[in-house]
Parts: C-alpha cells; sequence; structure tokens
C-alpha cells in the first residue's frame, strides 16, 4: 500500500491490517490520527495528476503452465518421427502432394521438426509465448489460436511459393502465439485517456520487434513465419470483440476439445490414406510379379529347346 509507505517516510507508526468486510486498513495512534490524514491528503494532491498510476490492464492468471502438455506433444512427435521412417513423408508440408488433396499436411507439418535444436528452440518461445496466450484467452481459446494460427503460416508459404514448397516445424505456431500477444493492446483502445494510443502502438511496435528478431532469418521459412504472425493477429482482433467470451469455462473446455480433434484427426487421416496407398501399390507390384513369371519360364524354355540358327533366324525376322 502506497499510504503506508507514506507514513513510514513521515516515521508515523501504523498497523497494515486486512478486514473481511472492509478491506486494507491502516491503524495510527489518536496523537498521531490528523498528522497522518494530513500526510495521505498531500500525498493525494501531489500525485492526482501521475500518470503511471493506472489499474492493472487484466487482472488475474497471465502465465499458463498447461503450455508445457503443447511442448511434450512436440517432444512426442519428434521421437516418433525418427522411430517411424514414413512419419515424416506422410505430414511434412509439400505444396504439391495439398494441391492434390492432402489437406492434413496443413497441420501435421506444425509437429514435425528436422532435428533436435530445430525442436529445442521451437519448444523453448513456444512454452512462454503460448504461456502468455494462454493465460490471456483462456488455455482452450489460446492453444487453439494459436494452433491455427500455425495453419494459416502453412496457407501462406503454399500461397507464395506453390507446389515447390516443403516444409516442417512449429515455428508458425510460435509466431502466431506472439501475434496474438502483440494485438492484444487493442484492448487498450477502449479506454478514454491521452495515454491510450501511445500504450496501443508501444505494444505494437514491441511485438513487431520480437517478430524481426525471432521471425526473420535467412535459414528460417519467413513467409511461413509471418504468415502465422499476421493470423496470429486477426485471430487476436475477432477475440478482441468479445472478451467475456474466453472467460467461460465451456468454450475454453469446446476450443480444448476442438484442438485436440485437429491434432489427432489429420494424422490418423493422413496415415491411413498413406497405409493404404502403399498397399494398393505392394498389391499391385505382387500382381505384376505373379503375371511375369510364367512368361519367363516360357521364355526360357523355349530359348533352351531351339536350336541356334532358329534363335539367329528368328531374331532377323523381327
Amino acid at each position: 500500500m502506497d499510504w503506508s509507505l507514506v507514513l513510514a517516510s513521515q516515521g508515523i507508526e501504523h498497523i497494515v491490517d486486512r478486514d473481511e468486510a472492509t478491506g486494507w486498513t491502516l491503524s495510527v495512534t489518536v496523537g498521531d490520527y490528523e498528522k497522518a490524514l494530513t500526510q495521505i491528503r498531500q500525498y493525494r494532491l501531489e500525485n492526482r495528476h501521475w500518470r503511471w498510476r493506472r489499474p492493472v490492464f487484466q487482472p488475474g492468471l497471465y502465465f499458463d503452465w498447461s503450455s508445457l502438455a503443447w511442448v511434450l506433444l512436440n517432444i512426442f512427435f519428434y521421437w516418433w518421427s525418427e522411430a517411424r521412417a514414413d512419419l515424416r513423408m506422410t505430414g511434412i508440408m509439400d505444396g504439391a502432394a495439398l494441391a492434390h488433396g492432402e489437406w492434413w499436411r496443413l497441420f501435421t507439418a506444425t509437429w514435425l521438426h528436422a532435428d533436435l535444436a530445430h525442436l529445442a528452440m521451437n519448444a523453448i518461445f513456444g512454452f512462454l509465448f503460448l504461456g502468455l496466450v494462454m493465460g490471456r484467452y483462456g488455455p482452450g481459446v489460446g492453444v487453439l489460436a494459436a494452433y491455427l494460427a500455425g495453419v494459416g503460416g502453412n496457407v501462406t508459404s503454399w500461397l507464395v511459393y506453390g507446389d515447390s514448397h516443403r516444409g516442417l516445424g512449429a515455428s508458425g505456431v510460435v509466431m502466431g502465439a506472439l501475434g496474438l500477444l502483440t494485438i492484444q493492446s487493442v484492448a487498450l483502445l477502449k479506454r478514454r485517456n491521452a495515454n491510450t494510443f501511445r500504450l496501443f502502438a508501444s505494444g505494437i511496435f514491441a511485438g513487431l520487434l520480437l517478430f524481426v528478431f525471432l521471425g526473420v532469418s535467412l535459414e528460417s521459412d519467413v513467409v511461413a513465419h509471418l504468415g502465422g504472425f499476421i493470423t496470429g493477429l486477426l485471430l487476436g482482433s475477432l477475440l478482441a470483440l468479445a472478451p467475456r467470451l474466453t472467460d467461460r469455462p465451456r468454450v475454453n473446455l469446446a476450443a480444448g476439445i476442438l484442438f485436440a480433434a485437429l491434432v489427432v484427426l489429420p494424422w490418423w487421416w493422413g496415415l491411413s490414406r498413406h497405409e493404404g496407398g502403399q498397399s494398393n501399390r505392394d498389391e499391385t507390384l505382387r500382381l505384376a510379379a505373379r503375371n511375369r513369371q510364367p512368361s519367363d519360364a516360357n521364355a526360357a524354355q523355349d530359348t533352351e529347346g531351339t536350336p541356334i540358327a532358329q534363335r539367329v533366324s528368328s531374331v532377323a525376322a523381327r
């Protein structure tokens, strides 16, 4: 309490207490009452135009540790892709395959990583950004919005690069989470005071600087990063229109269920189609080999039973 600091600076003994009915209270002796009251009034008078004295933007939980579950999911998919050779080919973002209807790659590519360094980088920043997003928008809504932003990054890369594009990684999700955090400054525009635009602009500028620092490099897919970031900005703007909606437990539960479905179903669909196509190709090869065997045997038998001169004349005739 700032009043307690005021009294302490003037050497006025007091007790800070909390009452269930009235809240926080300051207790002083009868002899110090008038002096304490005078000092508090003077403090309030001197600081009535203090520009940094503002209510908290949104009190409550800002960081949701359940973002660790997203990190563990990425670790699981990395282990799975190392253990199963065809998993990466089934789930990687492939523009040509996407153009032929393999839509699941937009989702599955966000769970694959090229190596441990790639995984570690996305896991660290994803844990931080996604934890803040889930704390701000709710666990279910936050993780779903960031996931869809990552899908938006893959769509953007496909639209820019076309069928030649191939990529993988959760960086689009990470940049989407950064976009969701950046655009939350829009809520400040509802306040009518002299510092509204400055606070809004500083929040947007800070988000853009972080994007340039983390998402722009020669070795990375800048287009996917930019697409994820912009998609996060757009989704965050939509969520800002209904800020109370994300506070509802049922909404977050429904969003969490939808997120789980969008993780499981694309992988199930892609693997089932891949295994079905592989089975058809294997069956075709077996039938072709079976059909070739009798003709090859007959050809060998005919060749062995035919004189050399007759075989030569036969070849010349053909």
